[in-house]
């Protein structure tokens, strides 16, 4: 049933998505390369605003998978978040500035973490660079407590940014695209398919989702769209590309919850997939 604290985090994420908003977005992507602090200090703010307009973060104990170089750190703690972020490579955590402290080392498809110990599992644009998805969703799944809330967002495969800094060539191809970076700037790119790369599709992850019975489905959304294009959704296909990127919001089910039908508040039915 829906609260009436349920309809005001709705008009909340409304009043949050607006066109202002995606084309500051927007702009900032364009200067990644050259001031990263911007963008990603920008696009961490964002998220945890974003995030709250599903659930309270005061007190709550978050675990950002693939948590990166700080910029999220320092987001959620001033929220108010018990932060907790995981990432392969602990010497990134330092390049925002961020102490380490808090921080753990470890792989995102075997969570050093203890089953349903955290409040919210979150994770930004890490997806696309696991080369099996599946197990570590259901790694954030495991480590969330029942009731706790699941945040997911990356890049679709044939997203614009699919193949991040070989795109738009890889819409022939990754090897191809990977090879043509080469030639170009004499070195390999960071994001190398199927080694850091691998294509991952919208499809693939409600497919995921709808075969978990340990979840609900609270929302899926393209990221930086202001919320009237979130029916984009809604299309097999067209939504691959024009979507950019991806957010998928569940809840975990309480233990021994009965089966229900799941449900995307952006469609009132099912998300096709």
């Amino acid at each position: 049933m829906t609260t009436a604290d349920d309809r005001a985090r709705r008009a909340a994420r409304r009043r949050f998505a607006t066109l202002r908003r995606s084309v500051t977005l927007f702009r900032a992507f364009l200067v990644e390369q050259t001031d990263p602090d911007h963008f990603y200090g920008l696009l961490a703010a964002d998220s945890v605003t974003q995030l709250h307009g599903y659930t309270e973060l005061t007190g709550r104990t978050v675990l950002d998978v693939g948590g990166g170089p700080g910029y999220f750190a320092a987001a959620f703690r001033a929220a108010g978040s018990h932060y907790v972020g995981l990432d392969p490579d602990v010497g990134d955590f330092s390049a925002a500035g961020e102490s380490v402290a808090g921080m753990l080392r470890g792989s995102g498809t075997a969570l050093p973490v203890r089953t349903g110990s955290v409040d919210i599992a979150f994770s930004s644009n890490v997806v696309e660079h696991v080369a099996e998805p599946p197990r570590m969703l259901d790694e954030m799944v495991r480590v969330t407590r029942p009731g706790g809330l699941i945040f997911v967002s990356y890049t679709p495969w044939f997203s614009p940014w699919g193949g991040h800094e070989t795109a738009p060539w890889h819409y022939l191809g990754g090897d191809r695209a990977r090879r043509r970076y080469e030639r170009r700037t004499g070195r390999p790119p960071k994001n190398r398919f199927r080694e850091t790369l691998f294509p991952v599709s919208i499809a693939d992850t409600l497919r995921w989702a709808r075969s978990n019975d340990q979840i609900d489905m609270v929302d899926a959304l393209p990221r930086y769209h202001p919320w009237w294009a979130r029916w984009v959704i809604r299309v097999p296909w067209l939504r691959e590309v024009v979507a950019w990127n991806f957010v998928l919001v569940l809840r975990r089910r309480a233990e021994h919850q009965p089966d229900t039908v799941q449900k995307s508040e952006l469609t009132g039915g099912r998300v096709a997939m």
